[in-house]
């Protein structure tokens, strides 16, 4: 058996259910061919198309990109009107890809701020692939995890409020219920590329017991043989989740 074939065998013996991405490093990949910041996100895109398609051939359950954080709006209006130009035109151009591969679309984040047009090929794209089956593609657009918990806490404060729930039955459930991501299995693995250690406000409740992989690799060169390595990596690991093996 080839070597490929091994690891091929072994990632599908334990694979995560849920893969989290923080697709770091476009504007240092384009910097260090000596091209605008803009060069590097574009670049950015092709690698979604190729980990989106993988994740779905290997029929994990969800897959969640970092797309646009709340943060982000602090860069230069020129960047931000490219990133939002881009996940416009991503949008439209990867339908078909979603409804060849099964996958259901679904955008995490505040819709507050975002364009109309983002708006409108977000809402489109998920209405189109509602009744997919496959996996789940998340993505991170106008995301900011302290806003995420402090909007399902502001829901279930509302709940309280109007005697839907008693203060004394709370519990993480109810918070999970109240999340961005509610009804998907937190993820088990999380991916970060360029080298970055922290998780930049990026699902920190979600994240608790996930394994974490971290490569100098920028996102534009992070391609289905990188993410490779990182499911082997996560198979080799024991999970405990805080007791003893």
């Amino acid at each position: 058996m080839a070597k490929s074939e091994i690891s091929n065998t072994h990632c599908e013996m334990a694979l995560p259910r849920h893969v989290a991405i923080i697709m770091d490093g476009n504007g240092r990949w384009a910097t260090a061919r000596g091209l605008p910041r803009s060069e590097g996100h574009t670049a950015g895109t092709e690698a979604v198309r190729a980990i989106v398609t993988r994740c779905a051939e290997l029929h994990l359950d969800a897959l969640t990109l970092y797309s646009f954080s709340t943060e982000n709006w602090a860069r230069s209006h020129e960047e931000v009107s490219h990133l939002m130009r881009l996940c416009v035109h991503y949008l439209a151009a990867e339908r078909d890809l979603f409804m060849e591969n099964n996958i259901a679309f679904r955008a995490i984040g505040r819709r507050e701020g975002l364009p109309a047009d983002v708006l409108r090929e977000v809402d489109e794209t998920t209405r189109l692939t509602q009744n997919n089956t496959g996996m789940t593609l998340c993505i991170a657009l106008n995301y900011g995890s302290r806003s995420e918990i402090t909007d399902a806490v502001r829901k279930l404060a509302q709940r309280v409020a109007a005697g839907e729930v008693n203060p004394q039955d709370i519990d993480e459930s109810h918070i999970e219920a109240g999340l961005y991501t509610a009804g998907l299995p937190d993820p088990d693995l999380l991916i970060r590329t360029a080298g970055e250690m922290r998780l930049s406000n990026y699902l920190l409740w979600q994240l608790s017991y996930a394994e974490l992989y971290v490569t100098d690799v920028c996102w534009p060169d992070f391609d289905a043989e990188q993410l490779q390595h990182a499911l082997d990596a996560y198979t080799r690991r024991t999970r405990k989740y805080g007791g003893v093996v």
